[in-house]
């Protein structure tokens, strides 16, 4: 007679690998590798923090880099920096995102691209009724239509490639694209529409090879962090402060990593990942290892986010009750 646990302990294995076949057979896109060395990287952003560490990196693995800001001085600085610590050149486009014009004769001139990263990114935290509204569009049209006007004016090209090989489009967003945040009510906004963008792009070049990556940084150390904080309400970094910060750099790496997979979503540090897990949706996964995790993990991690969420808003009372008290 078998014994009963062996019956359990049947159903313990049976049902997880089961699951795991299963995943295995619906998760889609599949998995890619997308090849960097040899190839055009496009960077906006590039003249600093996470998009010249990018440059670099890539520059490094044997890639064709090119990097757009608005700033010609910055560019040749960061160009020059990238040629003093690699011996490598990099080529530098002055064009602000949010001119279509501009950026399209920047990309016409800089030719095929094959790996786009769509970094720039401005952050102005403030109170919604304390915030001027333009200081909400210079947001929303850096972060979302920058976005827009880059991808659109690269595409064609990216389509009609001679080199077949994966492409990749990579959307650097924020974890504030992932959770809203006390001071980020238009910063949110404006990421938070990356993921729209980038979800329903995914499904429009797919059958063209190119790969979507969504990338969730958390506060970085740039010279845009220390401009950020000039007027961050305090509350804002506190909450802020439970994902930590992390160096320009290994953010670039983490970036690079993704892309080069082919992940759509792509954390950057542990919190990052909860929050990917926590978010995950009905956005792509490529891996059934990790469409695994996000399945079996979710009730988990929603507990965990509930407990995020009374932490952040005890915290948000008691600075309100000091402030009034």
């Amino acid at each position: 007679m078998a014994h009963p646990y062996l019956g359990f302990l049947s159903l313990f294995i049976l049902v997880p690998l089961a699951l795991l076949l299963l995943l295995y057979i619906i998760v889609r896109p599949r998995p890619v590798k997308i090849p960097i060395k040899n190839r055009h990287v496009f960077i906006t952003g590039g003249s600093s923090g996470i998009g010249l560490a990018l440059a670099h990196q890539a520059a490094v693995e044997g890639a064709r880099v090119s990097i757009l800001a608005r700033s010609l001085d910055k560019l040749e600085e960061a160009r020059n920096l990238i040629r003093l610590s690699t011996g490598i050149d990099v080529a530098v486009f002055s064009a602000d995102v949010r001119d279509y014009d501009a950026v399209k004769r920047a990309v016409d001139e800089a030719g095929p691209i094959d790996v786009l990263v769509v970094n720039q990114g401005v952050v102005v935290p403030k109170e919604l009724d304390k915030q001027e509204l333009s200081e909400v569009k210079f947001m929303l049209d850096v972060n979302l239509m920058g976005n827009f006007h880059m991808i659109k004016a690269a595409l064609p090209a990216m389509k009609n490639r001679r080199d077949r090989a994966p492409a990749s489009i990579a959307i650097v967003a924020s974890q504030a694209a992932q959770v809203g945040i006390y001071g980020y009510t238009a910063y949110s906004a404006s990421k938070f529409g990356l993921r729209g963008l980038a979800e329903a792009l995914q499904q429009e070049v797919i059958a063209d090879n190119i790969h979507v990556s969504l990338i969730f940084p958390p506060d970085t150390d740039t010279p845009g962090l220390m401009e950020e904080n000039k007027t961050k309400p305090q509350i804002t970094s506190i909450i802020a402060s439970s994902s930590g910060s992390m160096k320009a750099e290994e953010v670039a790496r983490k970036a690079l990593n993704g892309i080069k997979s082919g992940s759509f979503n792509v954390p950057c540090n542990f919190e990052g990942l909860l929050l990917s897990i926590a978010t995950a949706g009905l956005s792509p996964q490529r891996s059934f290892l990790m469409a695994f995790i996000e399945v079996s993990t979710i009730g988990i991690i929603r507990i965990a986010a509930l407990c995020f969420q009374w932490t952040w808003y005890g915290a948000i009372e008691k600075w309100h009750a000091r402030k009034t008290g």
